[in-house]
């Protein structure tokens, strides 16, 4: 789905037939200004996607950006400027601010976790643990606030898990038919197969035909032991049980990646407000 497709369908979910309150209020030639204020300090992200849909309400609407996306902002900043249509802008106020306050929400939180990786290799990446439909704005906003995305979807990549493993027979079995797949329907894409333990690590690196090791919820310990063990050979990444106050030593341990489900699933919007003036 498309940035301007996820925006036409969250207008018509929410101004339906039209925004009986202001248009039943509010004189229709009457014209405002607004400006977006911060309330709360983080990650600015959002603002092109703010000025989409005060467009796509009203292509007459003037928004004058003050501030720009992956800017970091504080109490009382003033985002942007919109001014035109009284109705139009009501119509479209709260659509913009969902986007901008969960969207500024995820890079805040991204970004907090990737000062913690100051002058390390190691990459914050997010998951497929994403709001439906609204995929593309999280990963961006994961972007914007420093991180990497993983994945997109089912559709770009080949990452064998364990029910994969499970349900195909054996690590062996699923790396194989995974890269006669590749080969029969002529798709070049990466395989990336998760472990758990140091038997399955040694049984993938025996059969090898991978790109990516991800190491599931390893020790610290165990993680820069799997790290030297590997030596390089293939990309790595970390995940499972790693936490802001935990990542730094993970990251110590030479990993490549670190993927984080909790950017995109367990982070607080940002507060921020439209106040007509």
């Amino acid at each position: 789905m498309t940035i301007d497709e996820i925006i036409e369908k969250a207008l018509a979910e929410d101004i339906g037939d039209g925004d009986q309150t202001s248009l039943s209020t509010i004189p229709k030639e009457a014209k405002g200004k607004a400006q977006l204020l911060i309330k709360e300090d983080g990650i600015l992200a959002g603002v092109k996607i703010a000025e989409k849909v005060f467009n796509k309400v009203d292509k007459n609407i003037v928004f004058n950006v003050l501030l720009k996306d992956g800017e970091k902002v504080k109490y009382g900043d003033i985002a942007f400027v919109v001014e035109g249509s009284s109705i139009s802008l009501l119509s479209a106020e709260r659509l913009a601010l969902n986007f901008m306050q969960r969207m500024s929400g995820i890079a805040t939180a991204t970004g907090k976790i990737v000062e913690k990786l100051h002058g390390l290799k190691t990459k914050v990446i997010d998951t497929r643990k994403t709001t439906p439909n609204l995929r593309i704005l999280e990963k961006e906003s994961v972007v914007i606030g420093g991180g990497e995305n993983h994945r997109m979807g089912l559709y770009d990549m080949i990452m064998i898990k364990d029910n994969h493993v499970d349900y195909a027979g054996g690590i062996s079995k699923a790396i194989k038919s995974a890269k006669r797949y590749l080969i029969e329907n002529k798709k070049d894409l990466k395989i990336e197969i998760e472990v758990r333990n140091f038997k399955e690590l040694n049984e993938v690196l025996e059969i090898g035909n991978i790109d990516r090791i991800m190491l599931d919820n390893f020790s610290v310990k165990d993680m820069k032991k799997a790290i030297q063990i590997i030596n390089g050979k293939y990309e790595t990444e970390a995940s499972g049980g790693i936490t802001i106050d935990t990542i730094r030593e993970y990251a110590e341990t030479g990993v490549d990646f670190i993927s984080v489900g909790a950017l995109t699933h367990q982070v607080k919007s940002l507060d921020m407000s439209l106040k007509a003036f």
